[in-house]
């Protein structure tokens, strides 16, 4: 039993009007699907994909405009990292990024894999990895400033730190069923790394990168930061055993949950370290039209009784920050 590789990737923005401009207008993402925090409703939930919100594509933001910045340290969800085509690619967006006055690196090697390192205005650490080409089966999200060969191309892997990774690589070869392909440095050459993959050659949106950062502090969670990773299974059937043997390693695990657009379950290996297994079905186009996605307020049926309400406790994006 497999892991389908990388689903999702949720994290926290305290400004999502300019979360929204970056995501879209800068990084040339679809919104596909506005809603709201379905354990929060008077927050908004967000998820920029690539055209059709493919699952592998998908980074989601809570919008909690009251917390305080991420605090970065071990023990947490580290980075995202999105894939793209080329080599050229790389460049393109590293003089993107100058263009925008954002913050990035150069373009550094782990492991073989070309990436850039870069920031959201918030600080969400981020990566562009060139997949030398790869197979992509979602859809591009064309954009008049961004070329087709360099649009982003849904996740490469994502990062993870740990004090020690003994802590984690038990959980990810005996109970998750990730191959370990490689123990290397980090692009500091510093930390400790280790490759993981859910399958046998590794490669694109099957990845986790685990850092080993001894002697640090742990993170605290706050904008900028990640709050959880979901992991790809094709159905409900599947997600049911994966419950069960997660369960039995003896990981705290919720039940299922239906969140319309997919089940989910949700597991902790570590304080810090939240993970989601979600089903692939049925979709954002459920619900609205595939020409449509992310252009109106979108609730689950299930809250769909508390829309005035809902609506009534929402500031419309952008509202608060022209005040």
């Amino acid at each position: 039993m497999q892991l389908n590789g990388l689903h999702h990737v949720t994290a926290v923005s305290a400004k999502i009007a300019d979360n929204v401009d970056f995501y879209t207008r800068v990084l040339g993402l679809r919104l596909v699907k506005k809603s709201v925090n379905q354990d929060d409703v008077s927050a908004y939930h967000l998820f920029y994909a690539d055209k059709v919100g493919t699952p592998g594509t998908d980074i989601t933001f809570f919008d909690w405009p009251h917390i305080g910045p991420n605090v970065r340290g071990t023990d947490s969800i580290a980075g995202t990292a999105f894939r793209v085509g080329s080599r050229q690619a790389l460049d393109f967006w590293r003089n993107r990024f100058d263009e925008h006055d954002l913050t990035h690196g150069e373009i550094a090697d782990i492991a073989g894999r070309e990436l850039l390192p870069f920031e959201d205005p918030e600080g969400q650490q981020l990566y562009l990895v060139n997949d030398q080409g790869a197979e992509f089966e979602g859809e591009i999200w064309q954009q008049p400033d961004i070329p087709d060969e360099y649009t982003l191309r849904g996740f490469y892997s994502i990062v993870l730190s740990v004090p020690s990774i003994d802590q984690l690589a038990t959980i990810f070869t005996e109970t998750l069923n990730f191959e370990e392909l490689e123990r290397t440095k980090w692009i500091d050459q510093v930390a400790n790394t280790v490759i993981f993959s859910t399958q046998q050659n590794g490669g694109p949106g099957s990845e986790v990168w685990l850092l080993e950062l001894p002697n640090t502090r742990p993170a605290r969670l706050g904008a900028g930061g990640t709050h959880h990773v979901a992991f790809r299974v094709s159905d409900s059937e599947t997600q049911k055993n994966w419950h069960s043997q997660i369960s039995q390693a003896g990981l705290p695990i919720s039940n299922q949950i239906d969140r319309f657009w997919f089940k989910s379950i949700y597991f902790r290996v570590s304080n810090g370290i939240l993970f989601e297994i979600a089903t692939d079905g049925p979709g954002f186009a459920i619900d609205e039209s595939p020409e449509n996605l992310g252009e109106t307020l979108v609730l689950p049926p299930f809250l769909e009784n508390r829309r005035e309400e809902i609506e009534a406790g929402l500031t419309p994006i952008g509202a608060r920050e022209s005040e």
